[in-house]
């Protein structure tokens, strides 16, 4: 019978044993992954763009469209496009605002615009009267960043109002994504070039207990995206998923940018220069760096990143629950 040191001898090829040949494939394998991801990071950050290989918006058409356009990311990317010389449709539920930022960019930036008062909570006959104002504008990019949140953390059950939220929430956050990109596309692909950007967010790849139908409708965003990349990438048009961390918005409740929550123009101008090399991405360098590690924590400890999301979003809640309790005794 053969003693274990003549067994690990027998399996010794080129002087190294089984155990150290397993341990030099895996140590290969994670120096390939990583020195890979470091060029990518390189690559889509500095190299691609230096090189040119992004998409020149301006060649995409004459026009962009902008969903939820009279406040951050939305705003923003209206801004940065009409920079460009690019003309712009805004499209948002209040017809004041979106008056006043149409003003703000023709003044600023000398371009056409057009604006489209619409409530994206409202079923699908609003995408008919979308489609009319649209079928005579030659439509090169669309922005599907209109969305929707809970007011605060919620357990699924006790949301207030929770019927209409619900319904409200996927035809805010599902429902324009898909019927935006059914009025759009058509025209894109007939003259076999375009760009689509669905705006997700870092909450459809993470647990988000007390918040799950806001991350579910994210989820279903970056799912619905990843695919039409697959379908239409031999067509021109570009399809981008964008998965943001926190962007100092009136959504996320943040007043004051910051290096990990940047301004919406600082967003913006980041996630712009992304178009062409990468379709899924966080675009802003601090939230890659927190998509990386979402990813390979919920992949390695699954069970953990659950616990932990709902810990942390619970204090989230209890302080929510406290607010309301001091203004109800307040009253």
């Amino acid at each position: 019978m053969l003693s274990w040191g003549a067994a690990i001898k027998a399996f010794t090829i080129f002087g190294l044993n089984s155990l150290e040949w397993a341990g030099l494939g895996i140590t290969s394998f994670i120096i390939f992954y990583f020195g890979y991801e470091l060029f990518n990071v390189i690559y889509n950050t500095w190299l691609g763009q230096w090189l040119g290989h992004n998409t020149d918006l301006r060649k995409m058409g004459k026009w962009a469209v902008v969903t939820g356009a009279t406040d951050g990311i939305g705003k923003a990317y209206a801004q940065e496009l009409a920079r460009l010389g690019i003309d712009v449709v805004l499209i948002s539920r209040t017809l004041e605002k979106l008056e006043k930022t149409a003003a703000e960019i023709e003044s600023q930036y000398n371009v056409n615009t057009k604006v489209i008062a619409i409530d994206f909570t409202q079923g699908c006959e609003i995408y008919d009267k979308i489609r009319k104002e649209l079928e005579d504008l030659e439509v090169g990019i669309l922005i599907n960043n209109v969305g929707m949140a809970y007011p605060y953390p919620e357990y699924f059950l006790d949301m207030p109002n929770g019927d209409k939220l619900c319904q409200d929430m996927i035809f805010c956050n599902v429902m324009s994504v898909t019927m935006m990109m059914r009025v759009v596309m058509p025209g894109m692909a007939q003259r076999r070039r375009g760009v689509v950007v669905n705006m997700a967010s870092l909450s459809a790849i993470t647990p988000t207990p007390l918040m799950s139908l806001y991350g579910a409708s994210k989820a279903f965003m970056d799912k619905l995206t990843r695919d039409l990349v697959t379908e239409y990438k031999d067509t021109g048009i570009i399809v981008q998923s964008l998965l943001p961390g926190y962007v100092a918005t009136n959504m996320s409740r943040i007043r004051i940018s910051s290096y990990t929550a940047p301004s919406p123009n600082e967003y913006t101008q980041v996630a712009l220069k992304t178009i062409g090399l990468q379709t899924r991405s966080a675009a802003y360098p601090p939230h890659r760096v927190m998509m990386f590690g979402m990813s390979w924590g919920i992949f390695f400890l699954p069970n953990y990143m659950s616990k932990l999301a709902y810990k942390t979003i619970r204090q989230m809640w209890l302080k929510a629950k406290k607010n309301q309790a001091r203004r109800a005794k307040a009253q």
